[in-house]
């Protein structure tokens, strides 16, 4: 067991893609998709098992170049933890009815873009198109469903609407 203030990034069962703003990841385990933006995925990327809540803020400020308010990095190991995205779940730092006031007093003193997480449900195989063939876009077809990763013939399958290889 590690210690509370040590937050670990789960990396089993999901198939992460990496965007220039944003990062989505795809639980196989709930298929659910999340699209964390640049602050929530920087969070999430130093939650390595070795780095405190002190060292994540460090990393922060060194990645962004700005002042990282200890809440605002709370905030996105909370929202996080709620989207089981953390390899164990961690206490709730702050309780749903005070996170609308935490936003606003990190907005109001921050340059830093605040932490968010969106997450939707992918359809299951049963309501997803059934796609045939080998296809370069997996929008619509059934996960499975053999893809062409990037145009290149390396041979992927479909995942929550991505193409993802080996």
């Amino acid at each position: 067991m590690h210690h509370i203030n040590i937050p670990i990034a789960r990396s089993e069962d999901l198939v992460i893609q990496e965007l220039a703003e944003e990062v989505l990841v795809y639980d196989l385990k709930t298929d659910k998709a999340h699209c964390l933006n640049q602050t929530s995925a920087s969070v999430w990327k130093a939650c390595n098992g070795e780095n405190s809540i002190t060292d994540i803020i460090e990393c922060l400020e060194t990645q962004m170049g700005n002042e990282v308010p200890e809440k605002l990095v709370r905030l996105a190991i909370d929202q996080l933890n709620e989207r089981n995205l953390l390899s164990e779940k961690v206490p709730q730092n702050f309780a749903v009815e005070n996170r609308r006031q935490v936003l606003k007093k990190i907005a109001l003193a921050s340059a830093i873009a605040l932490p968010a997480v969106y997450s939707l449900v992918a359809p299951t195989a049963a309501l997803a198109v059934a796609c045939s063939g080998i296809v370069t876009n997996c929008i619509g077809c059934a996960d499975g469903t053999p893809c062409d990763v990037d145009m290149d013939m390396i041979i992927g399958m479909c995942v929550g609407g991505f193409c993802a290889g080996d």
